[in-house]
């Protein structure tokens, strides 16, 4: 494909960086980027993702926009109360970018739908808000082979994982499976500052791109956290595990189950 005249005009900063180019920013309109979750995380990474012309944007959320959510969900505004996250979502996507697609599935990520959706895409972005689903797109995208980038807010807190199945730490490397129900406080529990998620939701989009462009370092096998009391960014190094019940030298996890766990956690919360 070729840039026309409104899109050269459109992507203009992009195309004079040596590593995005005139080229660059053709790979991203057509490239795809599915984003589970259209929350805290979601809602920036769905805003940057647009301007920067991903040229499709899946978005999956069964949930309907509430009060609750405006104080750190961007994508959505007071009017938008009461409709579903996706519609939402798309519509302002749109408004920003006419130039791309946005598919919507007004459903939650579950076993039986999540792999035919995420087999669509060339990256995916996790903004989910409890540990089944978080389980899930691990698993999900190691199925399928496709990157994604693991992200989560609590309080003042919050992490960033990009993991490529098969090659890097997967999530499961870490955390084997989910802990007991109630062993940690939701972000309605124990609140979250509302611009800790547009930090960690621009930065998934960050990896996303960086990706897609085959440019820069990627967090793959380093956890980033973020303190945003003292503004501390450190980066801890993860190792793959070679008894990773998913990933391992002898896998026990050959396919995707549903691990119904209703809370948040730090890793993956956007609630």
């Amino acid at each position: 494909m070729s840039l026309n005249e409104q899109q050269i005009a459109r992507y203009s900063r992009h195309i004079i960086l040596e590593q995005v180019g005139g080229t660059g920013q053709e790979k991203l309109l057509s490239s795809k980027v599915l984003i589970i979750g259209a929350g805290g995380l979601g809602a920036p990474a769905g805003l940057y993702l647009a301007a920067a012309g991903i040229g499709t944007i899946g978005i999956v959320d069964g949930d309907k926009v509430d009060m609750s959510n405006l104080q750190r969900q961007v994508i959505h505004h007071t009017s938008d109360v009461g409709i579903d996250k996706v519609k939402s979502a798309e519509a302002k996507m749109l408004a920003i970018n006419p130039d791309i697609k946005v598919n919507t599935y007004h459903q939650w990520a579950k076993a039986d739908n999540i792999r035919q959706i995420i087999k669509e895409y060339d990256f995916v972005i996790d903004g989910t808000d409890n540990f089944g689903a978080k389980f899930l797109v691990n698993d999900a995208c190691y199925f399928e082979k496709v990157p994604y980038s693991h992200a989560g807010i609590l309080r003042f807190d919050g992490q960033l994982l990009t993991v490529l199945p098969g090659q890097t730490t997967c999530y499961r490397c870490v955390f084997s499976a989910p802990p007991p129900a109630d062993a940690v406080p939701s972000c309605s529990q124990a609140g979250v500052l509302g611009v800790l998620a547009g930090v960690i939701g621009s930065l998934q989009a960050t990896e996303a791109i960086k990706y897609l462009l085959d440019m820069g370092d990627l967090l793959t096998g380093t956890l980033l956290t973020y303190n945003a009391l003292t503004m501390d960014f450190r980066k801890v190094k993860l190792n793959r595990n070679p008894a990773c019940r998913l990933c391992g030298e002898n896998p026990q996890i050959t396919e995707l189950k549903d691990e119904e766990q209703n809370v948040c956690d730090l890793n993956n919360c956007q609630c």
